[in-house]
C-alpha cells in the first residue's frame, strides 16, 4: 500500500518559483509517484501555523523569502551551513517528527560554479549586499584563496557585509556601488541584486571577462550577463543555481543517493521558456 508523501515550497510572493516544476521533474524521473509537491502563499506570520498543522505525510519544505529566517526558531536542529548565514532554504521533517533545517544555496552556489570549470580563484567580487550576499560569501569561503569586494550602496550595507566576511572567514573589503564597473577585473563576479539594477553596467564589460554568476533566472538572460557571453565570457545562472540546490533538497527530502539533475534542469528550462 502506498503512503502519500508531501512537500512544498513556501514564500510570499511564491506564484513565480520554478520549485514545483524541478522536483515535480525529479519525482516523474525517479518512479516515486506517490510524491506530490505543492507551493503555498505563506508569509512570517502564517509561517509557525502552516508549520505547526503538518503532519506525518509531509516530507519536506523548500523556503523562500521571507521564511529563510523566521523559519529558524521553529526548528529542532540547524545545519553548520545554515547556521553561518542564519538562512534555511530546506526544511526536512524525520519520522521521529524532528524538523531539521538545512541551506542548500550555498553548496549549490559551490557545485554550479564547479560545473563551469571553477574550483578556485584568487579573488572575487560580489554586487549587492542582501540575503543572497551572505549565501554567496559562504560559497566564497570555499572558493576563493584571496580578497573578496563587495559593491554596495550604503556604509550600512557595507558594514553588514564587512560583518559577514569575519563570522565567514572571508577578507571582505567593500567599494561603493558608483565603482561597481572596476568588480569586472576580478575573475569571477557574483551578481545577487534584484532585477534591473545590474543593466546599466552591462556597456562596462571588459574585453577579456572572467567568470559572471548572475542569481537571476527571470528574465534571462539579464543584460549584464548577455554582455558578458557577447565578450566571452564563462556564464553560470539562476537556473544552474535553482537546479544545483533543488538537487540538493530533493535527495535529502527523499532519500534517494542521486536525483536527476539533467530532468530538473530540462524542465526548469522548458518552463522558462514558455513564460
Amino acid at each position: 500500500m502506498s503512503t502519500q508523501r508531501r512537500a512544498a515550497v513556501l514564500g510570499s510572493p511564491i506564484a513565480h518559483s520554478l520549485s514545483p516544476v524541478l522536483h515535480r521533474a525529479a519525482y516523474a524521473e525517479l518512479g516515486l509517484d506517490d510524491w506530490s509537491y505543492e507551493r503555498f502563499e505563506i508569509d512570517e506570520a502564517a509561517l509557525p501555523g502552516f508549520v505547526a498543522e503538518l503532519d506525518g505525510s509531509w516530507a519536506g519544505l523548500s523556503l523562500t523569502m521571507p521564511l529563510k529566517r523566521a523559519v529558524i526558531p521553529l526548528l529542532d536542529e540547524v545545519s553548520e551551513t545554515a547556521a553561518s548565514v542564519e538562512a534555511v532554504n530546506t526544511v526536512v521533517l524525520r519520522e521521529d517528527g524532528r524538523r531539521v533545517g538545512d541551506n542548500t544555496d550555498i553548496p549549490g552556489m559551490i557545485a554550479a560554479l564547479r560545473e563551469r570549470g571553477v574550483e578556485k580563484v584568487g579573488s572575487a567580487a560580489i554586487l549587492g549586499a542582501g540575503a543572497t550576499a551572505s549565501s554567496a560569501l559562504a560559497a566564497l569561503a570555499r572558493v576563493c584563496a584571496g580578497p573578496v569586494t563587495a559593491y554596495v550602496r550604503s556604509e550600512a550595507r557595507a558594514a553588514e557585509m564587512r560583518g559577514w566576511g569575519e563570522r565567514l572567514g572571508v577578507d571582505v573589503m567593500t567599494a561603493d556601488w558608483d565603482d561597481a564597473a572596476r568588480a569586472f577585473d576580478a575573475p569571477l563576479v557574483i551578481a545577487t541584486t534584484p532585477a534591473g539594477t545590474t543593466d546599466a553596467l552591462a556597456a562596462s564589460v571588459p574585453a577579456r571577462p572572467g567568470t559572471l554568476f548572475d542569481v537571476l533566472y527571470d528574465p534571462w538572460p539579464t543584460a549584464l550577463a548577455a554582455a558578458w557571453s557577447g565578450r566571452g565570457g564563462e556564464i553560470v545562472g539562476g537556473l544552474d543555481l535553482l537546479v544545483h540546490q533543488a538537487v540538493l533538497q530533493v535527495e535529502q527530502m527523499t532519500g534517494v543517493p542521486e536525483a536527476p539533475l539533467a530532468a530538473m534542469r530540462a524542465a526548469g528550462e522548458a518552463a522558462l521558456a514558455a513564460r
